[in-house]
């Protein structure tokens, strides 16, 4: 999967990004609301190296750049589900020094966009800690809606946290329009 938006691009996380990937994901302040944080950045060049080039199904990563300069700003995780009407669920981190430009919004709408017109992907879903005020906001901002809030249903980080599901229809997007 590779998209482009005005300002950004989505592609294949490349070995090089390795040293970028842990700079960003191995920040505590990011990492607090991620289930993985590297080690170093010979585990994110291992998990680079573990991402599938065209998955049918499951998890993988995706890198968000600045689409003229082809810096690595934040990556975008998502899970095709098993069953074609499944719900695909999707997660993103951006570096903190990019964070506030409205790469986040940028990059979900050109996922979404995607997903829902060209892929016909029916639902979409998100979960988040609910401290992420930032995550739930931008959610939110995407027109997608809450639909649960489950208390201490994750062991993260050596604590229970809680999740907050949030979900939009395709018939919900198309509606809204971009």
């Amino acid at each position: 999967m590779e998209l482009e938006s005005p300002r950004l691009r989505i592609d294949r996380l490349l070995p090089q990004d390795a040293q970028a990937l842990y700079t960003y994901r191995g920040d505590p302040a990011v990492a607090r609301f991620q289930g993985w944080r590297p080690a170093d950045a010979g585990a994110a060049r291992a998990f680079i190296d573990g991402q599938p080039a065209d998955p049918a199904t499951g998890w993988f990563q995706r890198a968000i750049r600045l689409r003229e300069e082809r810096t690595l700003v934040g990556d975008l995780g998502i899970c095709l589900p098993a069953e074609p009407d499944g719900s695909v669920e999707f997660g993103i981190t951006l570096a903190p020094a990019h964070q506030g430009r409205g790469y986040a919004r940028e990059a979900l709408q050109t996922l979404l966009g995607h997903g829902f017109g060209t892929l016909g992907w029916r639902r979409v879903h998100a979960s988040v800690d609910p401290r992420n005020l930032a995550c739930m906001a931008l959610l939110r901002a995407l027109r997608m809606r809450q639909e649960a809030h489950l208390r201490e249903s994750l062991w993260l980080h050596g604590e229970w946290v809680d999740d907050a599901v949030f979900a939009i229809l395709a018939r919900e997007w198309q509606a809204a329009g971009p």
